[in-house]
């Protein structure tokens, strides 16, 4: 699995040329109405062994949640379902609101 920071994959998401990567939310509902990466995918994570045949398996899926540990477990459960381009957002929502977004409202 990869990991990848807040600044990175803002950086990624503003270049044009490149293609995004499917952004995945793992937190549950209330979280996401707290705060969320714009263009994120909700599916919370005990959804993801019932809904992981709604993601593409040949494309690159950043896994975010709040601090980047229930993203790295769900990133490792599609690895082994043999999604072969996972990403973790190290420090999830929280590190994009202080590194990337100070607007963001945080909890």
């Amino acid at each position: 699995m990869e990991h990848i920071s807040a600044q990175e994959l803002a950086g990624r998401l503003a270049d044009k040329t490149k293609n995004s990567p499917v952004l995945l939310d793992v937190r549950e509902p209330w979280e996401h109405e707290t705060c969320h990466i714009s263009g994120v995918i909700l599916m919370p994570m005990q959804s993801v062994p019932e809904r992981a045949n709604e993601l593409e398996p040949d494309a690159e899926i950043v896994c975010i949640c709040h601090h980047g540990g229930r993203s790295m477990q769900v990133a490792d459960f599609l690895e082994r379902q043999g999604f072969s381009k996972v990403i973790n957002l190290t420090g999830g929502v929280h590190a994009w609101a202080q590194e990337v977004d100070p607007a963001m409202p945080t909890y």
